[in-house]
Protein backbone atom coordinates (compact mmCIF):
# COMPACT_ATOMS: atom_id res chain seq x y z
CA UNK A 1 0.00 0.00 0.00
CA UNK A 2 0.90 3.77 -0.36
CA UNK A 3 -0.11 6.54 1.02
CA UNK A 4 -1.51 9.70 -0.56
CA UNK A 5 1.59 11.33 -1.25
CA UNK A 6 2.85 8.17 -2.89
CA UNK A 7 2.20 6.19 -5.65
CA UNK A 8 3.72 2.93 -7.07
CA UNK A 9 5.43 2.59 -10.55
CA UNK A 10 8.07 -0.16 -12.43
CA UNK A 11 11.55 1.43 -12.56
CA UNK A 12 14.07 0.67 -14.96
CA UNK A 13 16.90 1.31 -13.28
CA UNK A 14 20.32 0.11 -16.14
CA UNK A 15 20.03 -1.04 -19.90
CA UNK A 16 18.32 -4.36 -19.92
CA UNK A 17 17.46 -4.03 -15.91
CA UNK A 18 14.61 -5.59 -14.31
CA UNK A 19 11.55 -4.00 -14.25
CA UNK A 20 11.57 -2.85 -10.17
CA UNK A 21 8.27 -1.91 -8.38
CA UNK A 22 9.14 1.15 -6.68
CA UNK A 23 7.28 3.64 -4.07
CA UNK A 24 7.86 7.38 -6.45
CA UNK A 25 6.15 10.65 -4.95
CA UNK A 26 2.98 11.09 -6.68
CA UNK A 27 3.09 14.02 -9.47
CA UNK A 28 1.10 17.27 -9.11
CA UNK A 29 -0.20 18.63 -12.39
CA UNK A 30 1.14 22.17 -13.47
CA UNK A 31 -0.21 24.64 -15.84
CA UNK A 32 -1.59 22.96 -19.02
CA UNK A 33 -1.12 19.47 -17.57
CA UNK A 34 -3.69 17.12 -16.17
CA UNK A 35 -3.09 14.15 -13.76
CA UNK A 36 -4.26 11.00 -14.56
CA UNK A 37 -5.26 8.02 -12.35
CA UNK A 38 -3.68 5.30 -14.50
CA UNK A 39 -5.68 2.30 -14.95
CA UNK A 40 -4.31 0.28 -17.97
CA UNK A 41 -0.83 0.59 -19.66
CA UNK A 42 0.06 -0.46 -23.67
CA UNK A 43 3.32 -2.40 -24.18
CA UNK A 44 5.06 -1.05 -27.27
CA UNK A 45 8.52 -2.51 -29.08
CA UNK A 46 10.06 0.84 -28.46
CA UNK A 47 9.35 0.78 -25.04
CA UNK A 48 11.38 -2.35 -24.72
CA UNK A 49 14.68 -0.55 -27.03
CA UNK A 50 14.31 2.22 -24.38
CA UNK A 51 14.28 -0.44 -21.82
CA UNK A 52 17.51 -2.04 -23.82
CA UNK A 53 19.61 1.51 -24.05
CA UNK A 54 18.62 1.90 -28.05
CA UNK A 55 15.83 4.09 -28.06
CA UNK A 56 18.02 6.89 -28.56
CA UNK A 57 15.41 8.96 -30.92
CA UNK A 58 12.98 8.51 -27.92
CA UNK A 59 15.25 10.88 -25.77
CA UNK A 60 14.50 8.58 -23.14
CA UNK A 61 17.50 8.18 -20.47
CA UNK A 62 17.50 5.31 -17.88
CA UNK A 63 16.51 4.76 -15.09
CA UNK A 64 12.78 5.80 -16.27
CA UNK A 65 9.55 4.98 -15.60
CA UNK A 66 8.65 3.19 -19.18
CA UNK A 67 5.25 3.33 -20.79
CA UNK A 68 3.57 5.61 -24.17
CA UNK A 69 -0.15 4.75 -23.93
CA UNK A 70 -2.41 4.56 -21.56
CA UNK A 71 -6.20 4.74 -20.33
CA UNK A 72 -7.22 5.96 -17.04
CA UNK A 73 -9.43 8.79 -15.20
CA UNK A 74 -8.48 12.80 -14.51
CA UNK A 75 -7.76 13.07 -10.55
CA UNK A 76 -6.58 16.31 -10.68
CA UNK A 77 -5.85 19.63 -13.55
CA UNK A 78 -3.84 22.21 -13.88
CA UNK A 79 -3.76 25.71 -13.99
CA UNK A 80 -5.22 27.08 -17.92
CA UNK A 81 -6.66 23.44 -17.75
CA UNK A 82 -10.65 23.41 -19.44
CA UNK A 83 -12.82 20.92 -20.77
CA UNK A 84 -11.66 18.03 -18.29
CA UNK A 85 -12.65 17.61 -14.76
CA UNK A 86 -11.98 14.99 -12.59
CA UNK A 87 -13.78 11.60 -13.28
CA UNK A 88 -13.41 11.85 -16.79
CA UNK A 89 -12.26 8.65 -18.53
CA UNK A 90 -9.34 9.52 -21.10
CA UNK A 91 -7.04 7.82 -23.57
CA UNK A 92 -3.81 9.30 -24.62
CA UNK A 93 -0.29 8.90 -26.09
CA UNK A 94 1.67 11.16 -23.69
CA UNK A 95 3.97 9.68 -21.29
CA UNK A 96 7.69 7.87 -21.21
CA UNK A 97 8.95 9.89 -24.14
CA UNK A 98 11.30 12.88 -24.21
CA UNK A 99 12.16 12.84 -20.04
CA UNK A 100 8.41 12.18 -19.08
CA UNK A 101 7.32 9.63 -16.50
CA UNK A 102 5.76 6.48 -18.20
CA UNK A 103 2.54 5.12 -17.52
CA UNK A 104 3.44 1.34 -15.97
CA UNK A 105 2.69 4.02 -12.50
CA UNK A 106 -0.89 4.80 -10.85
CA UNK A 107 -0.35 8.00 -12.13
CA UNK A 108 1.07 10.60 -14.24
CA UNK A 109 0.88 14.12 -15.51
CA UNK A 110 -0.33 14.74 -19.16
CA UNK A 111 0.25 17.61 -21.46
CA UNK A 112 -4.07 18.12 -21.32
CA UNK A 113 -3.68 18.71 -25.44
CA UNK A 114 -2.04 14.84 -25.59
CA UNK A 115 -5.70 14.12 -24.47
CA UNK A 116 -8.75 12.50 -25.39
CA UNK A 117 -11.69 11.05 -23.88
CA UNK A 118 -11.75 6.93 -23.93
CA UNK A 119 -14.24 5.22 -26.62
CA UNK A 120 -17.39 4.70 -24.38
CA UNK A 121 -17.37 1.17 -25.62
CA UNK A 122 -13.92 0.15 -24.97
CA UNK A 123 -12.47 -0.63 -21.56
CA UNK A 124 -9.85 0.47 -19.89
CA UNK A 125 -7.59 -2.03 -21.08
CA UNK A 126 -8.56 -1.99 -24.52
CA UNK A 127 -8.23 1.32 -24.78
CA UNK A 128 -4.58 1.62 -23.42
CA UNK A 129 -3.84 -0.78 -26.16
CA UNK A 130 -4.71 1.72 -29.08
CA UNK A 131 -3.12 5.14 -28.52
CA UNK A 132 0.22 4.69 -30.50
CA UNK A 133 -1.02 2.61 -33.20
CA UNK A 134 -4.29 4.70 -34.08
CA UNK A 135 -1.78 7.92 -34.63
CA UNK A 136 0.78 6.21 -36.38
CA UNK A 137 -2.00 4.90 -38.62
CA UNK A 138 -3.70 8.17 -38.97
CA UNK A 139 -0.73 10.43 -39.64
CA UNK A 140 -0.08 7.97 -42.50
CA UNK A 141 -3.27 7.31 -44.31
CA UNK A 142 -5.46 10.16 -43.09
CA UNK A 143 -2.74 13.18 -42.67
CA UNK A 144 -0.24 12.22 -45.72
CA UNK A 145 -2.11 10.22 -47.85
CA UNK A 146 -5.39 11.62 -47.76
CA UNK A 147 -6.89 8.07 -48.35
CA UNK A 148 -10.36 8.16 -49.50
CA UNK A 149 -12.93 5.98 -51.43
CA UNK A 150 -12.11 4.10 -54.95
CA UNK A 151 -8.50 3.85 -53.94
CA UNK A 152 -6.63 0.52 -53.72
CA UNK A 153 -4.43 0.37 -50.32
CA UNK A 154 -1.95 -2.35 -49.38
CA UNK A 155 -1.03 -2.38 -45.52
CA UNK A 156 2.70 -4.59 -45.00
CA UNK A 157 1.97 -6.19 -42.05
CA UNK A 158 -1.63 -6.29 -41.18
CA UNK A 159 -2.12 -8.23 -38.24
CA UNK A 160 0.28 -5.98 -36.59
CA UNK A 161 -0.39 -2.88 -33.88
CA UNK A 162 0.08 0.03 -36.78
CA UNK A 163 -1.34 -2.91 -39.23
CA UNK A 164 -3.90 -3.98 -37.96
CA UNK A 165 -5.51 -0.63 -37.11
CA UNK A 166 -4.66 0.49 -40.91
CA UNK A 167 -6.34 -1.90 -42.63
CA UNK A 168 -9.36 -0.49 -40.48
CA UNK A 169 -8.76 3.03 -40.73
CA UNK A 170 -8.74 2.78 -44.69
CA UNK A 171 -11.51 -0.04 -45.26
CA UNK A 172 -13.49 2.94 -42.85
CA UNK A 173 -12.92 6.02 -45.30
CA UNK A 174 -14.34 3.49 -48.24
CA UNK A 175 -10.78 2.16 -49.76
CA UNK A 176 -10.48 -1.19 -50.87
CA UNK A 177 -7.79 -2.50 -49.01
CA UNK A 178 -5.52 -5.58 -49.12
CA UNK A 179 -2.94 -6.66 -46.59
CA UNK A 180 0.32 -9.10 -46.31
CA UNK A 181 1.21 -11.57 -43.77
CA UNK A 182 2.54 -14.93 -43.00
CA UNK A 183 -0.15 -18.19 -43.79
CA UNK A 184 -1.07 -17.85 -39.70
CA UNK A 185 -2.31 -14.34 -40.01
CA UNK A 186 -4.78 -14.77 -42.63
CA UNK A 187 -7.79 -15.36 -40.45
CA UNK A 188 -6.84 -11.57 -38.36
CA UNK A 189 -6.23 -9.67 -41.90
CA UNK A 190 -9.26 -11.25 -43.47
CA UNK A 191 -11.55 -10.80 -40.16
CA UNK A 192 -11.11 -6.91 -40.55
CA UNK A 193 -11.71 -7.13 -44.04
CA UNK A 194 -8.94 -7.31 -46.56
CA UNK A 195 -7.88 -9.64 -48.60
CA UNK A 196 -4.81 -11.91 -47.39
CA UNK A 197 -1.36 -11.60 -49.41
CA UNK A 198 0.74 -14.36 -48.01
CA UNK A 199 4.46 -12.01 -48.55
CA UNK A 200 6.29 -15.29 -48.01
CA UNK A 201 5.18 -17.40 -51.15
CA UNK A 202 3.71 -14.49 -53.68
CA UNK A 203 6.15 -12.21 -55.12
CA UNK A 204 5.76 -8.45 -55.58
CA UNK A 205 5.23 -8.66 -59.24
CA UNK A 206 2.41 -11.55 -58.74
CA UNK A 207 0.31 -9.56 -56.46
CA UNK A 208 0.34 -6.50 -58.08
CA UNK A 209 -0.19 -7.80 -61.51
CA UNK A 210 -2.99 -10.08 -59.64
CA UNK A 211 -4.58 -7.09 -57.69
CA UNK A 212 -3.94 -4.12 -60.02
CA UNK A 213 -3.78 -5.80 -62.80
CA UNK A 214 0.35 -4.31 -63.01
CA UNK A 215 -0.55 -0.47 -62.14
CA UNK A 216 0.13 -1.01 -58.79
CA UNK A 217 -1.58 0.19 -55.84
CA UNK A 218 -2.64 3.79 -54.84
CA UNK A 219 -1.35 3.83 -51.19
CA UNK A 220 1.28 1.21 -49.91
CA UNK A 221 1.94 1.74 -46.04
CA UNK A 222 4.80 -0.31 -44.69
CA UNK A 223 4.93 -1.37 -40.83
CA UNK A 224 7.49 -3.44 -41.09
CA UNK A 225 10.69 -1.84 -42.91
CA UNK A 226 13.73 -3.48 -44.27
CA UNK A 227 13.32 -5.23 -47.16
CA UNK A 228 9.58 -4.60 -47.10
CA UNK A 229 10.11 -1.08 -47.75
CA UNK A 230 11.95 -2.07 -50.96
CA UNK A 231 8.68 -4.02 -51.86
CA UNK A 232 6.38 -0.84 -51.10
CA UNK A 233 8.34 0.67 -53.87
CA UNK A 234 8.40 -2.04 -56.42
CA UNK A 235 4.27 -1.76 -55.34
CA UNK A 236 3.22 1.21 -55.49
CA UNK A 237 1.02 3.00 -58.32
CA UNK A 238 2.82 4.40 -61.86
CA UNK A 239 2.76 8.48 -61.08
CA UNK A 240 -0.03 8.65 -58.47
CA UNK A 241 0.70 6.19 -55.64
CA UNK A 242 1.99 7.25 -52.04
CA UNK A 243 4.49 4.64 -50.25
CA UNK A 244 4.34 5.57 -46.07
CA UNK A 245 6.66 4.07 -43.85
CA UNK A 246 6.64 3.97 -39.92
CA UNK A 247 9.97 1.99 -39.73
CA UNK A 248 11.92 3.69 -42.79
CA UNK A 249 15.25 3.85 -40.79
CA UNK A 250 17.56 1.95 -43.16
CA UNK A 251 19.43 2.65 -46.64
CA UNK A 252 17.21 2.54 -49.26
CA UNK A 253 17.56 2.92 -53.34
CA UNK A 254 14.69 5.25 -54.51
CA UNK A 255 15.32 4.01 -57.44
CA UNK A 256 12.42 2.18 -57.98
CA UNK A 257 10.36 5.11 -56.55
CA UNK A 258 11.28 6.71 -58.99
CA UNK A 259 10.67 5.27 -62.16
CA UNK A 260 7.24 4.70 -61.27
CA UNK A 261 6.81 8.14 -60.33
CA UNK A 262 5.41 8.05 -56.85
CA UNK A 263 6.17 9.31 -53.73
CA UNK A 264 7.09 8.85 -50.13
CA UNK A 265 6.36 10.18 -46.73
CA UNK A 266 7.68 8.97 -43.49
CA UNK A 267 5.62 8.97 -40.57
CA UNK A 268 7.65 9.95 -36.77
CA UNK A 269 4.69 9.92 -34.38
CA UNK A 270 6.94 10.68 -31.16
CA UNK A 271 8.01 14.40 -32.93
CA UNK A 272 5.15 16.13 -30.97
CA UNK A 273 6.24 14.42 -27.45
CA UNK A 274 10.21 15.54 -28.44
CA UNK A 275 8.99 18.84 -29.63
CA UNK A 276 5.96 20.13 -28.33
CA UNK A 277 4.83 21.14 -31.66
CA UNK A 278 1.75 19.23 -32.87
CA UNK A 279 -0.08 18.01 -29.89
CA UNK A 280 -3.75 19.05 -30.17
CA UNK A 281 -3.27 17.37 -33.51
CA UNK A 282 -2.77 14.27 -31.59
CA UNK A 283 -5.30 14.75 -29.30
CA UNK A 284 -7.60 15.59 -31.93
CA UNK A 285 -6.98 12.32 -34.09
CA UNK A 286 -7.91 10.48 -30.90
CA UNK A 287 -11.04 12.12 -30.80
CA UNK A 288 -11.98 11.66 -34.48
CA UNK A 289 -11.16 7.74 -34.26
CA UNK A 290 -13.00 7.21 -31.03
CA UNK A 291 -15.86 8.15 -33.26
CA UNK A 292 -14.84 5.51 -35.49
CA UNK A 293 -14.47 3.14 -32.79
CA UNK A 294 -17.73 3.81 -31.07
CA UNK A 295 -19.58 3.26 -34.42
CA UNK A 296 -17.75 0.24 -34.64
CA UNK A 297 -15.61 0.91 -37.60
CA UNK A 298 -12.34 0.42 -35.60
CA UNK A 299 -11.36 -2.46 -32.95
CA UNK A 300 -8.32 -3.50 -31.39
CA UNK A 301 -6.77 -6.77 -31.54
CA UNK A 302 -5.61 -7.81 -27.61
CA UNK A 303 -3.62 -10.47 -26.66
CA UNK A 304 -6.45 -12.66 -24.52
CA UNK A 305 -3.81 -12.81 -21.64
CA UNK A 306 -4.01 -10.49 -18.85
CA UNK A 307 -0.55 -8.65 -16.73
CA UNK A 308 0.06 -6.10 -13.71
CA UNK A 309 2.57 -4.57 -12.76
CA UNK A 310 3.70 -7.31 -10.68
CA UNK A 311 3.23 -9.25 -13.59
CA UNK A 312 4.57 -6.79 -16.33
CA UNK A 313 8.01 -8.58 -16.78
CA UNK A 314 5.62 -11.41 -18.50
CA UNK A 315 4.09 -9.12 -20.77
CA UNK A 316 7.84 -7.70 -21.90
CA UNK A 317 8.90 -11.16 -22.64
CA UNK A 318 6.05 -12.25 -24.86
CA UNK A 319 7.05 -9.02 -27.48
CA UNK A 320 10.22 -10.20 -27.14
CA UNK A 321 9.94 -13.72 -28.22
CA UNK A 322 7.56 -12.49 -30.47
CA UNK A 323 4.85 -14.65 -28.94
CA UNK A 324 1.94 -11.99 -28.29
CA UNK A 325 -1.22 -12.58 -30.60
CA UNK A 326 -2.46 -8.93 -30.66
CA UNK A 327 -1.28 -5.94 -28.61
CA UNK A 328 -0.13 -6.12 -24.69
CA UNK A 329 -1.83 -3.99 -21.91
CA UNK A 330 -0.66 -3.86 -18.03
CA UNK A 331 -3.22 -3.22 -15.87
CA UNK A 332 -2.45 -0.98 -12.95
Amino acid sequence: MTDSLHMRALMVETANGPLRLVSLQRPAPGAGEVLVRIKASGVNPLDLKIRAGQGAHARQALPAVLGIDLAGVVEAVGEGVHGWVPGDEVYAMATGIGGAQGSLAEYAVVDARLLARKPSNLSMREAAGLPLVVITAWEGLVDRARVRAGQKVLIHGGAGGVGHVAVQLARAYGAEVFATGSAGQRAIIEGFGATFIDHRQTPVEEYVNEHTAGEGFDIVYDTVGGETLDASFKAVRVYHGHVLSCLGWGQHSLAPLSFRGATYSGVFTLLPLLTGTGREHHGDILRQAAQLIEAGRVSPLLDPRRFTLETAEDAHGLLTSKGARGRLVIEI
